[in-house]
This record gives C-alpha cells, structure tokens and sequence, in this order.
C-alpha cells in the first residue's frame, strides 16, 4: 500500500453544499451554509486553486463549481483592486475588498491560468497593478504569477513577479528570523511565495531564502504530536505552544510551500513535512482531533483545547482540501 493511499480522500462534495448561484457561500452553521452572510472573492480564489489544481479528471460539477468562481473572480475586479464581499442575492458589499483579496483573486487566476483554463491571463494581467507592501497579498499575488509565468513563461509576467516577490521580506538575522514581530495568519505562505518565485525565475538567492525562513517556521511550529500552529491570536519571540484557536489555513500553507521545497530539492524530510501537515487535520495535532470528514470533504473551522470548531465553512473546508491535495502529489 502506497503512503497516499494512508490519506483521506479528496472529496467535493462539501464545496457543492455550500454552492449558491454566485459561487459559495463563505460560513456554514454546522455544515449548513449561512447564506445571509454571502460570498467573497477570498474564497472563490480558493476554490479556482483547488478545483483546477486538482490532478485526476474532475467531474462536470465541479468543472461548473469552477467557472461559477472564476465568473465571480472576474466580476470582481475594480481599479486598482477587487470586490470582496457579494450579498446573497449578487449585489457587491464593498467598493473594494483587502488587498489580501486582489492578491488572492491573482492567486485564483494564475493557477487557472496555469491549468489552461481560457480567457483567463488577461484578467491576471490587468490585475497585476496590485500596488501594497502588505507581505501576505504580496505572496498570494507572487504565487499566482510563478504558477503562470512557470506554465507559459509569459515574458509579460516576469516584471510583476518579480515586483510582487520584491515586496516578500526575507528573513531577518538572529534568532528571531521571522521578517515581522509576531507570526500571524497564513504564515507559510511567505516563504512558499519565496520558494515559488526563485524557482520561477531560477534565483538561487530568493530559492535559498525561502528554504531557511520555511525551515525556522517548521521548528517553530513543530510541537510533540505534529504541527503545533501558531493560533488565531498571533505568536511572537518567547511565546510557547500548544495555543489555540488554530487555524486550518496555517496547516494548508505550510503542506505546500514544504511540497514546493521537496519538488525543487528532493529532500525526502521536506516530504515528510508535507504529510505531516496534512495529518494535522487526521488527528495529528495538539487536541487529538479530526477536522475533516473524509465521507464528505467538509473541513472544521478550528482546533481548540477540547476539540473542533464544529462549523464547516468554506475557507477550512478548502484549507483541509488543499493539504491533502498537496500530501497526495508527492506521496
């Protein structure tokens, strides 16, 4: 028996029950979607990645699923930016979301992109005048554009990559090598952001960067049972875990950007990382405690001392979707 066939399998079925006309909805009471609390492009973004960036065939449904989000995706753009939050009923919420949703939303189309869905490289294009230095939607945008630049090395894309993965900090000298104060949200993405862009553009110096901030990030957050990811509340020098509420998002972001470093080195510990944060949400975590429910795809929305959260909406369910994806890839 192969070590993939020891994972959970990657189910759809979830992401169709949270589906509305527009796309799906974002939060779930239990498994129930709350529909009054609407759409957003964040989430859309990541449906696109895991749907196209699924590896077998993919059903006629969730081909629908994801033109239904890239439809959005696309709708959502603004100068400058994007929508983020749609009502229920399709009407926008907001003039213009965070910038962590244009960089999610370029994040969306790149691997689209990547995957040869059509018509879809000119929306990443225009939506490349993301202008922030926040690091996180600068890392989504840098993912993105490496996964497209790296499918059809685009000329036109090199420059903004290279913008985009400028504005990711490196890490710091001394112990702390962590380029900000404190480890807050979706944390592996910087140094994936890093990895994915040196490969792209065969920089050794942005490659090797983003292997020694991933390799602080794993110690960091490796604790007794597997994966002791920083929580909601944020984690700085001196601060220990196991903290709760963790988030499966941490556990998403760390499988691939430690699937990336083992594609590119073929070191087999990177690997083993990889699996190891996909079993974060079989059970191998600080609580003992499943998060995803293997008939049914459907993701919890959190680890605490005692358990789950047991909401199931779309942002874990996809973050449990993704890591099992990436643990699958390389197993």
């Amino acid at each position: 028996m192969s070590a993939a066939t020891l994972l959970a399998p990657v189910r759809f079925d979830h992401l169709h029950a949270l589906r509305g006309e527009h796309g799906v909805f974002e939060h779930a009471l239990l498994d129930e979607p709350r529909v009054a609390h609407g759409y957003c492009t964040d989430d859309q973004a990541r449906v696109i990645v895991v749907v196209a960036g699924e590896d077998h065939d993919v059903a006629p449904q969730d081909e629908a699923l994801l033109a239904s989000c890239l439809r959005f995706v696309r709708a959502g753009r603004v100068p400058g930016g994007w929508h983020n939050r749609m009502s229920a009923g399709g009407k926008w919420r907001d003039e213009r979301g965070s910038d962590d949703a244009h960089g999610r939303a370029l994040w969306g189309l790149g691997v689209a992109a990547s995957a040869g869905c059509a018509d879809v490289l000119p929306f990443l294009v225009a939506g490349c005048d993301l202008d922030t230095w926040s690091p996180r939607a600068n890392a989504y945008a840098t993912l993105g554009v490496a996964a497209a630049y790296g499918a059809s090395g685009a000329p036109h894309l090199r420059a903004p990559l290279a913008r985009f993965v400028a504005r990711v900090p490196p890490p710091r000298p001394g112990a702390w090598r962590w380029p900000e104060d404190r480890l807050a949200y979706a944390n592996a993405r910087l140094p994936d952001a890093l990895l994915a862009a040196g490969a792209a553009l065969h920089d050794d110096g942005l490659f090797a960067a983003g292997l020694d901030l991933l390799a602080w990030l794993v110690d960091v957050e490796t604790g007794d049972a597997g994966f002791s990811f920083t929580p909601a509340g944020g984690r700085g020098p001196g601060e220990h875990g196991p903290a709760f509420d963790q988030q499966p998002i941490e556990a998403w972001a760390m499988a691939d950007a430690c699937a990336r470093a083992f594609a590119v080195t073929g070191d087999r510990a990177w690997a083993e990382r990889t699996r190891l944060a996909a079993e974060w949400f079989l059970g191998r975590n600080d609580a003992g405690a499943v998060l995803y429910d293997p008939e049914t795809g459907a993701g919890y929305d959190g680890l605490q001392a005692g358990g789950v959260n047991r909401n199931r909406g779309a942002e874990s369910t996809l973050a449990a979707l993704g890591a099992l994806q990436a643990a699958r890839r390389i197993c």
